[in-house]
């Protein structure tokens, strides 16, 4: 036995370094080595030699034999049930992981379909509610509840939701109030960490509170974590009371800009905690830091995006994995950000708005549903998921509650944000056309939400240089609390009280969308003109160097070329032109199958006959160039014109009087249609003009002296025209004012037939005696006093003699 042991003391000593072809039984204990002390033969301990072979057969791991016995000899012991066991240590993690899932969509559901609940409370309320009845129950059980750990909040539940709002985000809502969303932001979240942070340091010191330990750097770091707006709670309410499109924008927009912001300030006094002395190089490095998260995390954002676009156009034979390259090309952007203790927010917002365009003019329509509806599903998840574990962490976490400090928070977060958004507006509202009104100021104050990312950064505080960490929990739960329930239940009926301008569920038209690119365009050229470069002009090369050099490298095929409108319509032709000759209905056209389609079913053969040659391509192209470089050149001018430098037109005043005249003849001939009493002189055959002289020869005689009168010549061809009307003696009518005689008035007026005008002649333009102003008013004398009576039947048709 001393030899066994020394060999079992060597081959314990030996373990690590011994050939794979030693046999299991040797390193077994000494006690129960059995038939395996045969392996060690020789004079010296540590000699070892290999097993006989009948031996290595009977317990070698590969054998073909079958036994139920060990090594050492004992059978295994035989279980109750040879097929059913219970391991549920090996599923624990993701069973409670699929629960907790489950859960949280069974709640959404039963939110939603209960509508008098959902018309009351916000979803999120309800989520709350639900994760602390949930941990309550699990706490009474006497088990210890998760608490939502920081580390899984900002790597798994964060990012789905910033991705689908970074890539569904309504970019020209967003670019056109990038201005009043970045003051909003950067300025309003630094004004409310520092004037909250100021302040709580004040209440500190106060004797009797307690709190005279917190010092200033403390009270900052709590200031920054207290002061962002969430873009959590934010989307989880106003998706809800569909807030008109500005106010959404200018709230959700702040949201998601401001991580910056709490990101530099949040590292910067986390920092400056444990320096003995800051500095004004410590000061300005950390203002410096701003602009090297926020840009960098931009950056990097779309260093992805463009990866990210290039990747999909070469996915064409493989449709299926398109909707990956968008998730793990904005996931792994995220990752890098967080890496460098960058903006992952940002980071994916950058990614998301730089291949969205691009992506999708690559990709199938069936992997853009797929984008769509996993990202809605994953972000409503995490959002769920994200309530649910605040309620539960409430519940199981450690507590320290101060009234002076919680109501001191409270009420301080509440006045930093409506001075901050009074004061900022009063600023912002100077450069606006469109003004921030009383009611849009009141809704972005109230909307003002916090939620889990202030309570994920407190959380991730090191307990020993924060020992208060516990009292900043409770007075940051306190105000997420607050925001969501308070000011989140209360926001609906106020929007509905204050007549607030809802957002406009049906989407826009195609009319809608052309005038709106009309009117860019136009005010485009309008800025152009006045040698003005606004944001439509920088909008305008933007989109020029987009499509001259971004789409080529980008996007795949001819959909680089041209608009996707058209591209889907010769799509959507091609296919029925396909399923036309496919269904042989060639015979039969449908009424859905337009002539463009049968123009590319039946192509249109050109003429054998042809005047000019048919051009190549390149030729084509090259005559198209000369075009475009020759015809369109309005950006081309480095003149700036106004109306002081430009030239009058000469010949401008005679067209505009020649208009005017037109106009008024074209005026004065509507009224005369309407009220002209002169007839035209109707030529009698010469038998009923007989009998007509036959019947009363007096009245039809002609009157003595007729040449000295006024004569009216009626033109027959057009008789109420009033190019036809000609006062030929205006003499007689400007030769004395003197009323007229009573033999005059019984002589009458004789009606005497116009010569027709040459034909080169203009009736309008052509200077005439009926222009005068006497002639006007010898017109206007011939309007019809009043109706005349219709002859009756009985009247004779020659009239009698007086």
């Amino acid at each position: 036995m001393t030899r066994l042991g020394k060999a079992g003391a060597g081959l314990g000593g030996a373990g690590p370094f011994l050939p794979l072809s030693v046999p299991l039984a040797a390193l077994a204990p000494c006690g129960s080595l059995g038939p395996a002390t045969a392996v060690v033969r020789g004079n010296e301990p540590g000699d070892f030699t290999s097993a006989p072979p009948g031996i290595s057969e009977e317990i070698h791991p590969l054998s073909k034999h079958s036994s139920n016995h060990t090594g050492n000899g004992h059978s295994k012991p035989e279980k109750a049930f040879p097929v059913l066991g219970i391991d549920y240590t090996r599923i624990r993690i993701p069973f409670e992981i699929s629960l907790w899932i489950l859960l949280a969509c069974l709640m959404k559901l039963g939110f939603h379909v209960i509508p008098s609940v959902s018309n009351i409370v916000p979803e999120s309320c309800l989520l709350i509610v639900v994760g602390l009845l949930v941990g309550g129950l699990i706490k009474g059980v006497g088990e210890s509840p998760p608490i939502l750990n920081s580390e899984i909040f900002f790597l798994f539940l964060l990012p789905p939701i910033i991705l689908d709002a970074g890539y569904f985000l309504p970019l020209r809502q967003f670019t056109e109030n990038l201005g009043t969303i970045l003051i909003f932001a950067v300025v309003g979240t630094l004004w409310n960490a520092f004037f909250l942070g100021g302040l709580m340091y004040a209440v500190c010191q106060i004797g009797g509170t307690g709190l005279n330990h917190i010092g200033l750097l403390a009270n900052l770091l709590f200031g920054s974590i207290i002061s962002a707006v969430d873009p959590v709670a934010v989307l989880a309410v106003f998706e809800e009371i569909h807030i008109n499109e500005l106010l959404h924008i200018l709230v959700f927009g702040e949201s998601l800009l401001n991580d910056a912001v709490t990101v530099v300030l949040y590292h910067l006094f986390e920092e400056f905690a444990n320096i003995k002395q800051v500095t004004i190089i410590h000061i300005l490095l950390g203002f410096i830091s701003f602009f090297v998260v926020s840009l960098g995390g931009v950056f990097i954002g779309i260093i992805y995006g463009i990866v990210a676009a290039f990747t999909s156009r070469f996915t064409s034979h493989i449709r299926v994995i398109e909707p990956l390259f968008v998730f793990l090309y904005s996931y792994m952007a995220y990752l890098s950000a967080e890496l460098f203790h960058l903006s992952g927010i940002m980071a994916l917002i950058a990614a998301g708005v730089v291949m969205r365009p691009y992506v999708e003019a690559n990709i199938s329509h069936k992997s853009h549903t797929t984008i769509k509806y996993f990202l809605k599903m994953w972000s409503s998840v995490s959002e769920t998921l994200i309530f649910i574990f605040l309620g539960v962490s409430t519940v199981a976490g450690k507590h320290y509650w101060n009234w002076t400090f919680v109501i001191s928070t409270l009420l301080f977060c509440l006045i930093a944000r409506v001075l901050g958004v009074l004061g900022l507006t009063w600023f912002i509202n100077k450069f606006r056309i469109v003004k921030l009104t009383p009611k849009d100021q009141f809704i972005i104050a109230y909307g003002g939400l916090r939620g889990a990312i202030a309570f994920s950064l407190c959380y991730l505080l090191d307990y020993s240089h924060f020992n208060m960490r516990d009292m900043f929990l409770t007075a940051i739960i306190t105000v997420i609390f607050f925001t969501v329930f308070v000011q989140g239940m209360t926001i609906r009926p106020l929007v509905d009280l204050l007549a607030v301008k809802k957002k406009q569920e049906t989407k826009r038209s195609i009319n809608e969308e052309i005038h709106t690119q009309f009117l860019d365009h136009l005010l485009t050229g309008i800025e152009d003109i006045c040698g003005h470069y606004g944001h439509h002009h920088w909008k305008d090369k933007l989109n020029r160097f987009n499509k001259k050099y971004v789409k080529k490298c980008l996007i795949a095929g001819e959909r680089s070329k041209e608009p996707q409108l058209i591209a889907f319509y010769h799509k959507m032709e091609m296919k029925q032109a396909i399923e036309l000759v496919e269904s042989g209905g060639i015979g039969k056209i449908p009424s859905a199958v337009s002539t463009v389609s049968m123009q590319n079913i039946h192509p249109k053969t050109l003429p054998v006959e042809r005047i000019l040659p048919a051009l190549s391509k390149d030729k084509e192209e090259e005559i198209r160039k000369i075009l475009r470089n020759n015809l369109q050149k309005t950006r081309q001018r480095l003149r700036s014109y106004n109306r002081h430098t430009l030239v009058a037109d000469p010949y401008e005043e005679a067209w505009n009087q020649m208009l005017l005249r037109r106009q008024k003849v074209r005026q004065l001939e509507k009224k005369m249609n309407n009220y002209l009493t002169v007839p035209a002189h109707k030529v009698d055959s010469p038998t009923m003009s007989r009998a007509r002289i036959g019947s009363d020869p007096l009245a039809y005689e002609p009157k003595p002296d007729s040449e000295n009168l006024p004569i009216i010549t009626i033109d027959p061809a057009s008789p109420q025209s009033p190019e036809s009307v000609d006062l030929v003696n205006e003499e007689m009518k400007g030769m004395s004012r003197l009323p007229p005689s009573p033999e005059e008035d019984e002589e009458g007026l004789v009606m005497r037939v116009k010569e027709p005008s040459s034909p080169g002649t203009d009736d309008v333009f052509t200077p005439g005696t009926s222009d005068s102003p006497s002639n006007q008013r010898m017109l206007r004398c011939l309007s019809d006093p009043g109706p005349q009576p219709e002859p009756e039947e009985g009247e004779p048709f020659i009239p009698k003699g007086q």
